[in-house]
């Protein structure tokens, strides 16, 4: 019997959720992803320590661009070990801005080409915001592809989709863990709230024939992967890889294309409305961009102490 990452390889494409190279060399994912968290996580291993000096020689007293070349730094080490892509965040604290996000978006692409590596080979994370995704928007337009990340809600994805975007990454353990808090209950399988969210979208992009890569993000645990074998493509950290690795269970897809609702498209106020009107949806998003933006600041003052 193979493992269970094996025969979900079979159905979906596996992103490492990591800026570990053992672990992703290890487990030999197609694409990986970082984020500010994952990137303060990797600042203090020894092995990015040259990196992380080199970012502050060529940044001057700028920290928001030692950060930049500090994460295209990490994300050239991953590519060297992936066949695939690499998803690199703007910075979060630029998320209610969309011109500002542009410019952010545009120096990391500038920086990846500087060293050698084009922009087929990246994906520019954004969180799902109104500005967000009109910046995506711009993005796709000019030949950046796009990740747009913290998707909580409906109305997210379906925006999403409309701006022409690449990727998004619906965010299946932190719905969870809002609804597990909230109704005071735990849930497994399909009646799990974030794999709910996340087979919603699916089957409505299939159903309405949208091109944008549905990735299921943020896991607890195996139940939640497994029930949505069969998504377009699933990020996974290395924790719950290597027990997919080690499981030798059969595993069956379990989300295909089937009948979805009707395409919606909406304006700047239907979006917020409908963002407003679910209460998981908007505390998630606010506090996932208040948690990746500490993430940053700490990563700057890490940087600030090496110069």
């Amino acid at each position: 019997m193979t493992s269970k990452l094996d025969q979900l390889k079979q159905y979906t494409t596996v992103v490492a959720d990591t800026g570990d190279l053992d672990a992703i060399a290890r487990l030999k994912p197609v694409d990986a992803t970082t984020n500010p968290s994952l990137l303060l996580k990797a600042a203090a291993m020894p092995r990015y320590a040259e990196l992380l000096d080199s970012a502050v020689a060529a940044s001057g007293t700028d920290l928001g661009l030692a950060c930049d070349r500090f994460g295209v730094a990490v994300g050239q080490e991953i590519l060297k070990v992936i066949p695939g892509r690499i998803s690199t965040e703007v910075d979060a604290r630029l998320s209610f801005d969309t011109d500002a996000t542009l410019r952010r978006a545009e120096r990391l692409i500038g920086l990846y080409e500087e060293a050698g590596i084009g922009r087929e080979r990246v994906l520019i994370k954004i969180a799902s915001t109104w500005e967000g995704i009109r910046a995506a928007e711009r993005l796709e337009r000019s030949g950046v592809q796009t990740n747009l990340t913290l998707l909580f809600n409906f109305a997210q994805a379906a925006a999403c989709a409309d701006a022409g975007v690449f990727l998004i990454s619906p965010f299946v353990g932190r719905i969870y863990d809002w609804y597990k808090k909230a109704e005071g209950r735990d849930y497994s399988g399909e009646e799990d709230p974030g794999v709910q969210s996340v087979a919603r979208i699916y089957r409505y992009y299939k159903a309405n024939g949208y091109g944008t890569v549905v990735m299921g993000a943020s896991f607890r645990n195996l139940g939640q992967i497994e029930a949505l074998a069969g998504c377009d493509r699933l990020t996974i950290s290395p924790e719950l890889l290597q027990k997919l690795a080690d499981d030798q269970g059969p595993l069956e897809r379990n989300l295909m294309p089937g009948e979805g609702e009707p395409r919606q498209v909406l304006d700047e106020v239907s979006f917020r409305w409908q963002l407003n009107e679910d209460a998981m949806g908007t505390e998630k998003l606010a506090e996932g961009i208040r948690l990746f933006a500490r993430d940053q600041e700490k990563l700057e003052a890490l940087l600030a102490a090496r110069r």
